[in-house]
C-alpha cells in the first residue's frame, strides 16, 4: 500500500467482503473464501476481486488460510 485509503469510499461488494472478514474475526480470527461467499452472498469471483482491492489498499491482509482486517485507526464492535 502506497497512499492512505478510506474505507468508506470502497464498492458496495468491497463494504459487504470488509464487513465479513471484521464480524469473522471477533468470533474466529480470519475469514477463508468460502465463509466470505457464504456470508456475504456474493460470487467467488466478486468475493476475489474484492479481497484483491482490500489487499492492495491494505484494508485486508492475508492470515493463514485466510484474511484478516490490515492496519486500521477505528474500533470495530459487533
Amino acid at each position: 500500500m502506497t497512499e492512505h485509503h478510506d474505507v468508506q469510499e470502497l464498492s458496495d461488494v468491497d463494504i459487504h467482503v470488509y464487513e465479513a472478514i471484521a464480524a469473522h474475526a471477533v468470533g474466529s480470527g480470519a475469514a477463508d473464501v468460502p465463509a466470505l461467499i457464504r456470508a456475504t452472498g456474493r460470487s467467488e469471483e466478486q468475493v476475489r476481486r474484492s479481497l484483491s482491492t482490500l489487499i492492495e489498499q491494505g484494508h485486508v491482509v492475508p492470515s493463514g488460510e485466510g484474511f484478516a482486517l490490515g492496519p486500521h485507526d477505528f474500533e470495530v464492535d459487533y
